[in-house]
């Protein structure tokens, strides 16, 4: 059993983490074990910038988006020696585990620090897009859909005031989760994601042709910005069919907000269960969702493998077009 352990968040913020953070810190303390905040994330533990903490320290953040404990980047953890001070910053308090939360790069920095150094890790998935691998939910991917959802439906009622064509850029770089799950829910005549090609100048076609036989009023188009610019893609299809065409890109109001309820409760559930596991002595896993289930899955599989979108979404996506 473990007796000291500490928790950070790492990479791009998401809302629940709070809610994670919190679980984790109040789980260690019932079960009397002491537990360190790391902010900033691995800048923090370079730097020496944690602190002991109580549940009070929890107290009034579950509601809140982003992270209390803050995130940054840094290179200077992916060398071997800015590792190796994280790990004496840690040692030097007599730190037994690290609780690591965010997407795969920060659970693969996580990986390095722990075969080097045979501390304990385990990870939870905190990334809005949804894109680690053995995990259905990742922490902050059900807020983001909503706040898209919640921009879709005041873009489609400029759209068809003015029987325009809307496209919305939301994030995912190499993943089209958001962008397919938004396009669904939100009834998009076309979603773009990196994971399928598609072809514009079709898309082009349809949308002239829907509108010179009154099937459409307006056109909403969702774009994953790993597809391609939203701006770019906007100004090629007007310049193709003539019809007014306005972009909207969501950008960083996509990682903000008060987590949802999905977010606050799944959270919370991985956040004990993580906590448990790291005092118990367990390493090398992350905590994620199967099929409405928290399972386990191994670090080394949870970073080395690409999560690939349902083919499922995709296929609805055309049938409900």
């Amino acid at each position: 059993m473990l007796k000291r352990i500490a928790v950070m968040t790492s990479g791009g913020d998401s809302p629940g983490m709070n809610a994670a953070i919190r679980a984790v810190v109040r789980t260690a303390i019932f079960e009397n074990v002491r537990v360190w905040g790391i902010n900033n994330g691995y800048q923090g533990m370079l730097a020496d910038d944690m602190f002991e903490m109580e549940s009070r320290n929890v107290s009034d953040i579950i509601q809140r988006g982003g992270t209390f404990l803050g995130t940054a980047r840094c290179p200077e953890f992916e060398t071997p020696e800015g590792r190796a001070q994280g790990y004496e910053h840690l040692a030097q308090r007599g730190i037994q585990g690290l609780m690591v939360i965010g997407g795969d790069g920060s659970l693969r920095g996580a990986q390095k620090l722990g075969q080097e150094y045979g501390i304990p890790i385990v990870g939870l998935p905190g990334t809005i897009d949804n894109d680690v691998w053995g995990t259905d939910y990742t922490i902050g991917s059900d807020t983001a859909a909503n706040t898209i959802i919640d921009a879709i439906n005041k873009l489609r009622d400029t759209a068809s005031a003015h029987r325009r064509i809307a496209i919305l850029e939301v994030m995912g770089h190499h993943c089209g989760w958001l962008a397919m799950i938004a396009g669904i829910s939100g009834g998009a005549e076309y979603t773009l994601v990196p994971e399928e090609k598609y072809d514009l100048d079709q898309i082009c076609q349809e949308i002239h042709q829907d509108y010179e036989t009154g099937k459409k009023r307006y056109i909403l188009i969702v774009i994953s910005e790993g597809a391609g610019s939203g701006v770019d893609v906007g100004k090629y299809i007007e310049d193709k069919t003539g019809i007014e065409t306005r972009v909207s890109v969501l950008g960083h109001i996509q990682r903000g907000g008060s987590p949802s309820v999905i977010d606050r409760v799944k959270a919370s559930q991985l956040g004990e269960q993580a906590s448990l596991a790291l005092i118990s002595g367990l390493s090398d896993i992350v905590f994620g969702y199967d099929r409405g289930e928290v399972v386990s899955i191994h670090l080394e599989d949870a970073v080395n493998n690409k999560k690939q979108l349902d083919p499922e979404y995709m296929r609805l996506a055309r049938v409900l077009s």
